[in-house]
Parts: structure tokens; sequence; C-alpha cells
């Protein structure tokens, strides 16, 4: 168990890991990898409470019910328990804004620090449903099947990604 103290991991076996998490997603409830579709089961369920007549809209009603949403909800919350054990046991848990954070930001303040992760990871979700699947989605699952949609959508996060620290770069 001296994997679960070391301070990085292998990228390599990392993706082999998570490349074969692949195969029981597929044979034991027929879906692939992906997380964004967790926040739409989420919210749909919630909505639910509020106005049961949300199972009427076809787009809420297929995120609500099957092991197939909530299975992806299992995995999110399993990534981010997951990440906190890790930094846990690797002796890499901060407390605090992380200096790169604050370099690049300039410093401000903790609530223009959540304001901003908001607002990113809100457009970040919005993307990821316009496009019909996020990172793991289209990057892991969709690739592994070859779909040319998730080749496109792979290659344009990679374009984003590399103009978005250009920006950072020159910002700094």
């Amino acid at each position: 168990m001296d994997i679960l103290r070391q301070k990085a991991w292998s990228p390599y076996a990392a993706g082999i890991v998570i490349g074969l998490l692949q195969i029981p997603a597929f044979l034991l409830i027929n879906t692939a990898l992906g997380a964004s579709s967790s926040f739409v089961t989420v919210g749909v369920s919630i909505a639910e409470w509020v106005d049961p007549a949300i199972r009427e809209i076809g787009y809420a009603a297929k995120h609500l019910d099957g092991a197939k949403n909530w299975w992806q909800v299992a995995l999110v919350i399993g990534i981010a328990l997951g990440a906190l054990l890790s930094a846990s046991l690797s002796g890499m848990r901060r407390s605090g804004i992380s200096p790169i954070w604050a370099k690049a930001t300039g410093g401000i303040s903790p609530a223009g620090r959540f304001a901003m992760a908001f607002a990113g990871g809100f457009i970040l979700l919005l993307g990821a449903r316009i496009a019909d699947g996020c990172t793991s989605g289209h990057g892991i699952s969709g690739t592994a099947q070859l779909a040319l949609g998730s080749m496109i959508a792979v290659a344009a996060m990679f374009a984003g990604g590399i103009a978005t620290a250009f920006l950072f770069k020159r910002i700094r």
C-alpha cells in the first residue's frame, strides 16, 4: 500500500486503471464513464421534490431513474473522496489558497476565488452539457469507442486548454 502514500502516481498506471473501468461499466450497466450527467441527475432529482411534473420533460426524465444515472453520481462522489484520501495519505493536503492560484489571480480574496471558481465551473458544466459529455465522457469513453464526435470534442478541449494557458501566461 505504499503507492497510496506517494506524492505522484504514474499517469500511465492511472490511465490503465481508468481505462479498465470501462469494462465493468459497459458489461454491468451498459454505460460509459462520464461525470457531467451526474449533475443533471442530482439537479433533476432535487427539482422533482418541488415539482413532480418535471418527469414530463423528456431530458429531465431520462436522468431521473436507473443505475446508469446513479452510477455516474457515485463516480463523481468517489473521485472527490478519492482525491481527498490521496492528498491526506500522501501528505499533500494543504489549507488555504494555493500559491499558484494567488500568483495567477493577483491574490484575490477567498470570496472572489470562490466566485471565480463557481463561474468557471458553471461555464465548464454548461459546455459539457451542450457537447453532450464532459472530458471523461468524450476523452475516455468516447475515444475508446472511436466515436468521431468525441474525437472532435477532445481536439476542441485541448485547443481551448492551450489557448487558456497562453492567455494566463500573458496576464502574468
